[in-house]
């Protein structure tokens, strides 16, 4: 696993209120996005410690002091560009914890072209 070059990743207001809502009633949690099809296409918000990552994931930040992981081919994809968690309305996929009742965390990706 690699180290961000920088805070590449913030949050809405929304998500900061689901993240403090989620770690008062379960304690802290931690973000991945792995890239595949399906669930894996989003955000996935697990219990700290739950899901084990691996070399090929990228620590993009933290928000709140919830870790954020993406899978560094999708990071590559994207042009190593900055990320905004957000919530959406529908539930959670896959083992995802929800953002709140029917809700769902996203990204928005803002690409960097510049990087390379």
């Amino acid at each position: 696993m690699t180290t961000p070059r920088s805070e590449r990743v913030t949050a809405t207001p929304a998500a900061r209120d689901a993240i403090s809502a989620l770690r008062a009633a379960r304690g802290p949690v931690m973000f991945v996005q792995s890239g595949g099809c399906c669930g894996g296409s989003v955000p996935m918000c697990f219990p700290a410690k739950e899901f084990l990552v691996g070399a090929g994931d990228v620590l993009l930040g933290e928000i709140d002091g919830a870790p954020f992981y993406l899978d560094s081919r999708l990071d590559e994809a994207w042009g190593h560009g900055s990320y905004v968690l957000d919530v959406a309305d529908g539930d959670p996929d896959g083992f995802s914890l929800p953002a709140g009742p029917r809700r769902h965390f996203v990204t928005r990706v803002h690409l960097d072209r510049s990087v390379s």
